[in-house]
């Protein structure tokens, strides 16, 4: 059977979101019963690096259908643990902000688009850590990128402009809220942000302030629960401040500080649109947990790239699918689990009694 590369990249895919456990080039060439071998899978993962551009250009057509001036772009980086893998520039050890720890594995920087209840990969970076050096404290071999996170989140954004996306903020988490990026949001790409802040960074309260050197922590200053205009250290604009106070689960308080360069967004537009972070969140888990993002075996930089690269093309076919099904997707995993459970159920009872 000639199988084209295209037809291959769709079953792959298939094969992601329907697997529940390793997913191998024998096991997918199992599945089909032979119609495409083992090589033939392993050549397809082999033959190129899959990028951000060919992500793009795999979900151009879905991200214009719901495109919207109202846009948001969500960045967000994810660890994900291979423990048992050999290291090499792709699996190695990351700093994981949601342990405190470094842990070996891949580390995935995403760009989410949201817009019109849809949430899509638009751009994507797996950090690869090619420099090798001498730690001199612990004399022990470490590695390094040969470009930060930051520069990467700057240079996908250029991309995102390239692509003539509609769009009106960029949202992220205190580890991208650099005034270098903050900077870049505004003036280069003349676009709004809202991020969220470290509680010891430091504001001018008036452009005289600013002008004196006279900063003040924003975890020191007096809040009527409306947002206050003021000077962000290393930036020569103004921007809105605000301090969100939430409820966890456990019924603690927590304190978010937000910055924008929105001066006219109030506390409720703030809030809201910054909820639409959370989305990032959840497409990670769907990464991880619906299209087996770390369930491949693959053993040279090339097809792991490769895997996670379908990966994160499934996780958005899945997307696709659970809003024409009006299904969550991991309610659309679900189902295809229990559809799978009940057949092998049933090929059990027809081997049971064939053996009568």
């Amino acid at each position: 059977m000639g199988m084209k590369n295209n037809d291959l990249f769709e079953i792959y895919s298939d094969y992601l979101l329907t697997s529940f456990g390793k997913t191998t080039a024998t096991g997918l060439s199992e599945m089909l019963d032979g119609q495409i071998s083992h090589d033939q899978i392993t050549r397809f993962l082999s033959k190129k690096d899959y990028t951000s551009k060919d992500l793009w250009h795999a979900l151009k057509k879905n991200t214009r259908e719901v495109e919207d001036y109202s846009g948001v772009l969500i960045f967000d980086d994810t660890v994900q643990e291979k423990a048992h893998s050999k290291e090499n520039d792709l699996i190695c050890w990351h700093f994981d902000h949601t342990v405190s720890r470094s842990v070996k594995g891949i580390n995935l920087l995403n760009c989410l688009y949201h817009a019109n209840d849809t949430s899509l990969p638009v751009a994507f970076e797996v950090v690869k850590k090619p420099i090798r050096f001498c730690d001199v404290k612990t004399q022990k071999e470490k590695r390094q990128s040969v470009t930060t996170k930051n520069e990467l989140l700057r240079n996908m954004l250029s991309v995102c402009r390239q692509n003539q996306l509609k769009w009106r903020y960029v949202l992220a988490d205190s580890w991208f809220s650099s005034s270098e990026n903050m900077k870049f949001i505004h003036e280069q790409l003349k676009k709004y942000f809202i991020l969220a802040l470290k509680s010891n960074r430091h504001v001018a309260l008036s452009l005289a302030d600013k002008q004196q050197g006279r900063y003040v922590r924003i975890d020191t200053l007096m809040w009527s629960g409306k947002p206050i205009q003021a000077w962000v250290k290393g930036l020569e604009f103004p921007v809105l401040l605000h301090r969100q106070v939430f409820t966890n689960k456990d019924e603690s308080t927590g304190i978010l500080y937000l910055i924008s360069n929105e001066l006219n967004a109030t506390a409720t537009t703030l809030e809201t649109i910054y909820k639409k972070r959370w989305k990032v969140e959840v497409f990670h888990k769907n990464i991880k947990s619906n299209t087996a993002l770390a369930k491949s075996p693959t053993k040279v930089v090339r097809t792991q790239n490769n895997h996670i690269f379908m990966s994160l093309y499934a996780a958005a076919r899945l997307e696709c699918l659970s809003i024409k099904q009006k299904l969550n997707t991991f309610a659309l995993k679900s189902k295809l689990y229990i559809k799978a459970v009940r057949l092998a159920f049933e090929e059990l009872q027809l081997l049971k009694n064939a053996s009568v």
